[in-house]
């Protein structure tokens, strides 16, 4: 931690080792001499230390991260994404500049060399080499006469320096991390020094919580005294009602009727013929593929599918279905639905293993295979010959010796219909029944086969209709939730209470973070967020939301400014701590000068044993993790007995009956080299949290998103 403290005071040593870095060198500035300068600057989304970041500037950037994020990423995650980078790029910039840490054109041109540039044919030479000269000029060329290529470039150039200057930086202070022998030396000793201690433990709830009084200015002066503890970020606690937008039972009922009455046959008067016609329904439509298209939400699929493939929870019945019979009206999911069995093949889905023998020459998928042909024939009717014994599973043989990538799997392929395999293999599998073995010849080589199942597939013909929310279930919706916002202003009962009244449900929601998005019950509603984090949202204020699917009406109920947490806010977390101290020092007062058996005797509790306790593993059984116990009998020697010992769990006392030191070593630089490498993997980490944490950082984000 001596390095991270450093670096906060950008020491003079620091400084005149860094300075020692050559000149910048910018390859965009080979090319041109305007880069991005000029830019004026306006409103700021932020500022590091004094540094500004322009809000057009980051929003142009958050617009390109957005395009380039994946599908369903939001908006304000891409914003938070670019703002971690704005303000780790501000604050290290920082550095660079005030160490003299640049790189030169050599390193940015090293990168390319490692990236999918140097594999471009745009940018090699004859040689199919990658040419940095080659690439120039086609920089050169994208800046004439490809603008937006050119200026992708300029970013990506940007992040090579940016990383370049990381890498500078952090491998200047992981050459000042390491570790002496005598470190290495203690690091084997608290791992593999062993110890066995007798103790009484006495628990601190052997003393109820309700015989230890603390008072607001106690909790007040503790977290005076534990500031660091105790920071808080502004944060907001909110409660709401949701009305959900669904369809209510009148709807569901209207669509039950409606595809009920598509059933059968109707009577219609044709106007143009002066007659009645018969109109056939979904039960004796002749041509079903035309009736599903005309009247289904969902469209007529002529696949023929396994039990596997339908409704879980409908499957097994409409597998019992005969062609022509129906099932229904069923609701499944969000419709209802009448289905009809179109046709069925028997033994249509076949579930088969495979063992595949390849050889040079064939299509096998395994390059590696090197025998003949010859071979691989005898070899699949041994294990045919195998197979059929079944003295060795199936599964077994195929993990042992099949060539194909369903080995891994004991040959298992999955079901599959007639025409997905090639036909020898399609012939076997089909004209075979359940659990025949045999032996076929493809293009891929030999193939050992076992028939696993044979299902039936059913083509059936669904007639669907959506289960929507009606416009008279909208309006109610709309009623119900305006009502209750305006009620429950106008009231004098609090809202949770007038919630309750009226049998809705309260959500509370709390410790909302300024730039959070997704809320508990109600996912992305930036808005709400917003309106909470509002200045001119008072403590209390009641607001409707128009919302995905229906309607939140939100209270504010709480506001936590950034700093030192209050009292009432921080007392769940402050008041076990200061009554442990009170137990502890009540425990203590009244056992000072005692024995350990006169220690266990007068609090009515047990000498207990522990045996090979360990710095690095400070559990001691019955009594859970006390690092402070173990690392004070680690300090003792054999046959000493220990003071009171204010623990995590209890008061302690103990004695060493036992210590085993561990066989010295002729040299501790393993341990020691452990050690450095733990501590040069933590810098990255720990040096810019080390620099963020003492930064100035002016968040000014809720502003603008």
């Amino acid at each position: 931690m001596a390095i991270l403290e450093n670096i906060r005071k950008r020491t003079t040593v620091l400084i005149l080792i860094i300075g020692l870095a050559l000149f910048a060198f910018v390859i965009s500035g080979v090319f041109t001499a305007d880069g991005l300068s000029g830019q004026k600057v306006g409103s700021t989304v932020a500022e590091i230390n004094g540094e500004e970041i322009p809000i057009d500037a980051f929003r142009q950037k958050v617009d390109n991260q957005q395009r380039n994020s994946a599908p369903g990423t939001s908006t304000m995650q891409v914003v938070n994404q670019v703002y971690d980078q704005e303000v780790k790029n501000a604050i290290l910039g920082q550095q660079f500049e005030d160490l003299g840490v640049n790189i030169e054109e050599d390193q940015i041109i090293n990168f390319l060399k490692t990236t999918g540039y140097a594999q471009s044919p745009e940018f090699q030479n004859s040689n199919g080499v990658f040419d940095e000269n080659v690439f120039r000029n086609a920089v050169a060329s994208w800046k004439a006469s490809e603008p937006l290529r050119y200026d992708s470039w300029l970013q990506t150039e940007k992040a090579i320096i940016q990383a370049a200057k990381e890498q500078t930086y952090y491998n200047l202070i992981k050459a000042g991390v390491g570790a002496t022998l005598k470190e290495g030396e203690l690091d084997y000793r608290l791992a593999n020094e062993k110890m066995d201690i007798k103790y009484v433990r006495v628990p601190y709830t052997s003393i109820p919580d309700s015989t230890v009084t603390v008072t607001k200015e106690e909790i007040a002066a503790y977290i005076d005294a534990h500031k660091d503890e105790y920071e808080q970020e502004e944060a907001r606690d909110i409660q709401f009602v949701y009305f959900e937008e669904k369809p209510s039972e009148t709807d569901v009922k209207a669509v039950e009727d409606e595809i009920a009455k598509l059933l059968d046959d109707t009577v219609e008067y044709n106007s143009n013929t002066s007659q009645n016609d018969t109109i056939s329904g979904f039960r004796n439509a002749t041509d079903i593929a035309a009736f599903i298209d005309r009247h289904s939400d969902i469209k007529f699929d002529t696949i023929y599918k396994p039990k596997n493939q339908l409704s879980p929870l409908y499957a097994d019945t409409l597998m019992t279905l005969q062609p022509g019979e129906m099932y229904g009206p069923y609701r499944d999911g969000d419709y209802f639905k009448v289905s009809k069995m179109v046709a069925r093949k028997p033994n249509g889905s076949v579930k088969a293993s495979h063992i595949l023998l390849g050889y040079e020459g064939a299509q096998s998928a395994n390059p590696d295979v090197k025998r003949t042909k010859e071979e691989a024939e005898a070899r699949a009717k041994e294990l045919l010959r195998t197979a059929k014994k079944g003295d060795t599973t199936f599964i077994e043989l195929a993990r042992k010796h099949s060539d194909g990538p369903s080995a891994a799997n004991g040959g298992d392929l999955g079901y599959f219909q007639e025409g997905a395999m090639v036909p020898t293999f399609n012939d076997f599998a089909f004209g075979n029944p359940k659990d025949a073995v045999g032996m076929v010849e493809t293009d891929f080589g030999f193939h050992v086969i076992k028939i696993d199942d044979k299902q039936d597939i059913v083509q059936i013909a669904t007639l669907a209709r959506e289960v929507e929310t009606s416009e008279e279930t909208s309006n109610k919706l709309f009623t119900d939730a305006t009502n209750f916002e305006l009620q429950s202003i106008e009231t004098e009962t609090p809202f949770s209470d007038f919630a309750k009244e009226k049998e809705y449900t309260i959500r509370p929601v709390n410790k909302i973070k300024a730039m959070d998005e997704n809320l508990p019950g109600l996912s992305a509603q930036r808005n709400i967020v917003q309106w909470a984090f509002n200045p001119e949202t008072e403590l209390g204020e009641i607001k409707r939301f128009n919302i995905n699917n229906g309607y939140a009406v939100a209270q504010l109920t709480g506001v936590y400014e950034k700093g030192v947490m209050g009292v009432e806010d921080a007392s769940a977390s402050v008041l076990p701590k200061i009554r442990k101290e009170r137990k502890a020092a009540q425990i203590i007062g009244a056992n000072q000068g005692k024995s350990l058996e006169d220690f266990a005797k007068d609090n009515n509790v047990s000498v207990s044993n522990a045996s090979a306790l360990t710095v690095k593993s400070p559990t001691i059984p019955g009594a859970g993790s006390e690092p402070a116990v173990v690392g004070t009998a680690f300090a003792m020697n054999e046959g000493d007995t220990s003071g009171l010992i204010e623990g995590s769990t209890g008061v302690f006392m103990l004695t060493v009956t036992k210590k085993e030191a561990p066989v010295p070593l002729e040299n501790y630089s393993t341990y020691a080299n452990a050690i450095k490498t733990a501590n040069v993997g933590k810098v990255n980490t720990a040096v810019y949290q080390a620099l963020k944490e003492n930064a100035t950082i002016e968040d000014k984000r809720k502003t603008f998103y």
